[in-house]
C-alpha cells in the first residue's frame, strides 16, 4: 500500500509546585508565558496546571522522538527556572481539583460552563495519537474495528493509580474520573459514515455540542484532521511508552485498513465485551486477563502483545517500526509507569515517610522520568 499513514503523537503534562508538590500557584503564569514563547507546539489545556506537546505529521518515528524530547527537555528546563515541575501521568498523585485553577479562555469557560463540577475534576492527562487513512470517508467504519485494539493499549500505557492523594488501587484510574463527563469513553458502533454525519448533525443541531471536538470518545474519528484519533492511553512519563503505543495504533490502522473483514462483525455483545476488558486493564494494567472474543477465552496481557504483534507483522516491517512494536513486549514484562509509581510509594512508605511525602517522592520520580533523566542516569 502506497499510503504512508502519517501519525502525530500529543502528550499532555501536569505541572506542580516543584517545593510542594502540589497546586503550581500564580508562578504558573510566568511559566505559560515563557513557554509560548519558546517552545513549538506547546498549548495550554483546560486547567492552569497542565501544558500540552505535539510532534508534527510525520513518518518517522525517530524525528517524532526526536521533537517529543527536545520538546520535553525545554519544558522542563523552563520549570526549573520558575520554580514547576513538568511531569506526564494520567492523574495528578497529590493535586486536588478544588484547589486548580481553569485556564482563562473562552473554549474552557464555555466547556465548564457546561459540565460544571464535573468539568473541573477532570485533572487527567492523556496522550493521543492521530494516524492518517488512505480513506477518510471509511474512517467510521475503520474505528468500529479497531475499539477492540483499544483495552489492549489502555493496559499498556496504564499510569494513573493515585487520585487526589490517595492510591485508588486502580492501576489506570484516569478513566473512572473522565467517565464523569459526557461523550467519553466507548463510542457507539455506528452504521457508517452517514450514521456518524446524522449523529453529529442533530446533536449540534440541538445545543448538545457545538460541534464535533466536543465528542471525547477513547477513539474518534477526528473533526479537525483527516486522521482516525486515540485517547485512550494514560500519559506516558517514558517516551518510548509513548511510541510503543503511537506505533501499534499506527499499524492497526494499516491492518484494519487493508483487510476488511478483521472485526467486521461486531455486535452488541462485542462492545460488552470491549467494555469488559477496559474495566479489566484499568484495574490491573499489564496483569489483566482480556477477554478474547472468538476464542471464548480469557487471555494475559503478554499473550494478547503476542498476538497483536503477530497480526500486525506486515504492517510493522512496512512502516519500519518493527522495533518499536516489539517494545510492547517489555512493557507487558515490566510493568508499566503505575507499576513504577507504586513501587517509588511503597518503598517511601515502607523507609518510614507519610502519605503526603511518599507522594510527593512519586512526583520527583514522574518529573525525572518525562525530562529523560532517568534515562541519562540508567
Amino acid at each position: 500500500m502506497s499510503h504512508a499513514y502519517s501519525f502525530g503523537i500529543e502528550e499532555e503534562f501536569f505541572l506542580a509546585d516543584a517545593r510542594t508538590r502540589g497546586s503550581p500557584g500564580p508562578r504558573v503564569r510566568d511559566f505559560h508565558a515563557a513557554v509560548e514563547a519558546g517552545v513549538p507546539n506547546a498549548e495550554r489545556e483546560m486547567l492552569e496546571s497542565q501544558i500540552e506537546i505535539c510532534s508534527p505529521p510525520s513518518e518517522s518515528f525517530a524525528e517524532a522522538a526526536e521533537r517529543l524530547r527536545t520538546a520535553r527537555a525545554a519544558l522542563a528546563a523552563i520549570g526549573r527556572r520558575h520554580g514547576v515541575l513538568v511531569f506526564a501521568a494520567g492523574t495528578h498523585p497529590t493535586a486536588l481539583w478544588r484547589h486548580l485553577r481553569a485556564t482563562d479562555a473562552e473554549r474552557y469557560d464555555g466547556i465548564l460552563g457546561d459540565l460544571r463540577m464535573v468539568g473541573r475534576r477532570s485533572v487527567v492527562c492523556g496522550t493521543h495519537v492521530h494516524v492518517a487513512v488512505a480513506d477518510p470517508e471509511a474512517r467510521v467504519g475503520l474505528a468500529n474495528r479497531l475499539l477492540p485494539f483499544a483495552p489492549l493499549l489502555l493496559a499498556l500505557s496504564a499510569g494513573s493509580p493515585f487520585w487526589q492523594g490517595r492510591p485508588t488501587g486502580l492501576m489506570g484510574y484516569r478513566l473512572r474520573v473522565y467517565a464523569e463527563l459526557p461523550r467519553t469513553g466507548l463510542p457507539d458502533l455506528f452504521d457508517d459514515a452517514a450514521d456518524y454525519a446524522r449523529y453529529v448533525r442533530i446533536m449540534t443541531r440541538t445545543g448538545a455540542i457545538a460541534d464535533a471536538s466536543f465528542l471525547w470518545w477513547i477513539l474518534r474519528v477526528s473533526p479537525k484532521y483527516p486522521t482516525l484519533e486515540l485517547r485512550i492511553a494514560d500519559s506516558c512519563p517514558h517516551l518510548p511508552d509513548a511510541l510503543v503505543i503511537a506505533a501499534l495504533f499506527r499499524c492497526l490502522v494499516r491492518r484494519v485498513e487493508r483487510d476488511p473483514g478483521l472485526n467486521a462483525r461486531l455486535t452488541g455483545a462485542s462492545r460488552g465485551f470491549i467494555t469488559e476488558n477496559l474495566w479489566r486493564a484499568e484495574r490491573d494494567g499489564v496483569r489483566a486477563e482480556l477477554i478474547d472474543e472468538a476464542a471464548e477465552r480469557a487471555v494475559p496481557v503478554s499473550e494478547a502483545v503476542e498476538s497483536l504483534l503477530a497480526l500486525i507483522a506486515e504492517d510493522a516491517a512496512a512502516l519500519g517500526c518493527a522495533g518499536i512494536c516489539a517494545d510492547a513486549r517489555r512493557i507487558a514484562a515490566a510493568g508499566t509507569s503505575a507499576d513504577r509509581q507504586l513501587r517509588i510509594f511503597e518503598a517511601a512508605r515502607s523507609a518510614g515517610l507519610g502519605r503526603r511525602a511518599a507522594l510527593s517522592a512519586v512526583v520527583d520520580a514522574l518529573a525525572r522520568e518525562t525530562e529523560g533523566a532517568a534515562d541519562r542516569e540508567a
